[in-house]
């Protein structure tokens, strides 16, 4: 059975990196849940070498019956990064949910880190959040309630014995960042819970191969589908703050803890309950606590 495409009625969600992978998956879901979104990213219109573009999320969340604004904007660059969020209220008359996913992984060991890459991480995964965060505030305190959901990463928990991805994949920064963000999660939602502005973190079970982080996991590794993931950022950005922030989820463990139903992109067709492999790090917090 279909469910109500009902749950995001008359909201307003910005979505960043939405040209690709995990932030084209939400923008879709999203707008399946009659949300109308603004998706954000550098690349406005296909160009040769590179992997997705807004004009074909919007074409995707069209034809689907959704609708989608599209904004490039280059999250290096100041000036545009400073001034996304107001331009995305301006184009869709407010702003009700921030999904800050953009960001461009770089995995190097600590002692042979350039650090130009180690500013671009902290640039893209603690900077982006903070001023998107920031200027959306005042935005979603006007229409009385918001929303607002940080990507994270299982890499955030602490290494695992044994294990060659911590000892030689050159995670250790990424990973730094991700547990800062996740810190940051859960201290902006003790600030703004009284203003009803939820604040929630979801990261991956495991892994999910998107265009920007699938040359970091092996072919033969069993990465997850971005559904599981998909349907937990919905979960989190449909609640008031009062009855659900500060959690900092997992894409499988979430949903299967609550029970959520968990569907297709378009919101059509129901999906297998989430099983949680063997492989997945045994510290994740089911509840997201």
């Amino acid at each position: 059975m279909s469910p109500k495409p009902s749950s995001l009625n008359g909201k307003i969600a910005l979505v960043t990196g939405a040209s690709r992978g995990i932030g084209r998956a939400i923008a879709q879901r999203f707008a399946a849940e009659g949300a109308t979104v603004v998706v954000s990213a550098r690349t406005l219109q296909p160009a040769t070498g590179l992997q997705g573009s807004l004009q074909e999320t919007v074409e995707l969340i069209t034809q689907a019956g959704g609708r989608a604004i599209a904004l490039a904007a280059d999250l290096e660059v100041p000036a545009e990064r400073d001034s996304l969020v107001a331009r995305a209220a301006a184009a869709a008359g407010g702003l009700d949910i921030l999904v800050n996913n953009a960001g461009y992984a770089e995995y190097s060991t600590v002692e042979h880190m350039p650090l130009a890459m180690y500013e671009r991480t902290l640039e893209h995964y603690l900077r982006v959040p903070f001023v998107l965060s920031q200027a959306a505030i005042a935005l979603m305190r006007a229409r009385g309630a918001g929303w607002i959901l940080n990507l994270g990463s299982v890499t955030a928990l602490p290494p695992r014995p044994a294990n060659d991805f911590d000892r030689l994949g050159g995670v250790t920064v990424y990973a730094a960042a991700k547990a800062a963000i996740n810190r940051f999660t859960q201290g902006l939602a003790a600030e703004l819970e009284a203003d009803n502005i939820a604040v929630n973190s979801v990261g991956p079970s495991t892994a999910i191969r998107t265009p920007g982080g699938g040359r970091y996991i092996p072919e033969d590794y069993p990465t997850e589908p971005v559904e599981y993931l998909v349907e937990t950022a919905l979960a989190l950005c449909r609640l008031p703050a009062r009855e659900r922030t500060g959690l900092v989820t997992h894409s499988l463990h979430f949903p299967m803890v609550h029970q959520l139903p968990v569907y297709t992109l378009d919101g059509r067709e129901r999906l297998p309950a989430p099983q949680i492999p063997a492989w997945a790090h045994p510290e994740i917090d089911a509840e997201g606590w």
